[in-house]
């Protein structure tokens, strides 16, 4: 009997520090994502699968790449800078704030014409949006938000800038010009294809074809200054496993190749 007690006492005493040990291990510290707003959904539904079974938290700021851009540039801690093209993360890139050899190309996506949802149509092109009745048309800022950029190429590409530009409404960000539609503040707006599929309250008119359209990649790079650069790649690289596919396909967007 005392045998027994003795070996349930030191088994007791066992778990006890294990218990103790667990305790006081240091939980693995939160990395800062700066992303395109436009992937706010769909990576909040990855780091739910991240987080638990590969790796620790992730905090997010989500904002247009131009701003998160200045705001890396400027010195903020970022860890992870996941852009909507190549020319911001090419900002980030000349002024020395890339680790080496972390850049790589995520996702593609398309642009597509949304309209009120109150008032639902089907385009059968671009150059539908001469039309008259399309008195205000919402667009990211050309000079800076990428879905901006991509539809003044696009635009201009299609040799109707000119034409459409007096009845263009700038947006700070592709999120705030899918708003304005959603809000009726436009007639109609030109964003990424996997924002138009997130909206309840805007119609999709018409997708741009992807073999006519801008080729649009979100770029991913952990920044030099992270102060978790493991941590940092180890989500990057998360992000171009197979795991993760699935779950921006569903939110529309295609793997870069």
């Amino acid at each position: 009997m005392r045998t027994l007690l003795a070996a349930v006492i030191i088994a007791v005493a066992i778990l006890a520090a294990v218990a103790t040990r667990a305790q006081e291990a240091p939980a693995r510290p939160p990395i800062t994502v700066s992303a395109a707003v436009s992937l706010t959904d769909a990576l909040a539904a990855v780091a739910k699968i991240y987080t638990p079974s590969f790796g620790g938290p992730v905090r997010f700021n989500f904002a247009a790449s131009n701003v998160l851009a200045r705001q890396i540039v400027n010195g903020a801690p970022v860890d992870l800078f996941i852009s909507a093209d190549d020319r911001q993360m090419d900002v980030v890139a000349r002024a020395g704030l890339l680790r080496e050899g972390s850049r790589i190309d995520l996702l593609t996506n398309q642009l597509a014409i949304v309209v009120p949802g109150d008032r639902p149509e089907t385009l059968t092109g671009i150059r539908a949006l001469a039309d008259p009745k399309f008195r205000r048309i919402a667009i990211g800022d050309p000079a800076a938000v990428p879905a901006g950029v991509y539809a003044k190429q696009y635009l201009d590409g299609e040799g109707i800038w000119a034409a459409l530009e007096p009845r263009l409404v700038p947006s700070v960000s592709v999120r705030a010009a899918l708003g304005a539609v959603e809000s009726g503040a436009v007639d109609a707006a030109i964003v990424y294809r996997t924002d138009a599929r997130l909206s309840t309250r805007a119609s999709i008119a018409w997708v741009v074809p992807r073999e006519r359209g801008p080729h649009i990649v979100y770029p991913g790079a952990v920044v030099r200054t992270s102060a978790h650069p493991e941590d940092a790649q180890r989500f990057l690289d998360f992000l171009r496993a197979a795991s993760a596919a699935p779950v921006f396909e569903r939110f529309g967007f295609t793997i870069a190749r």
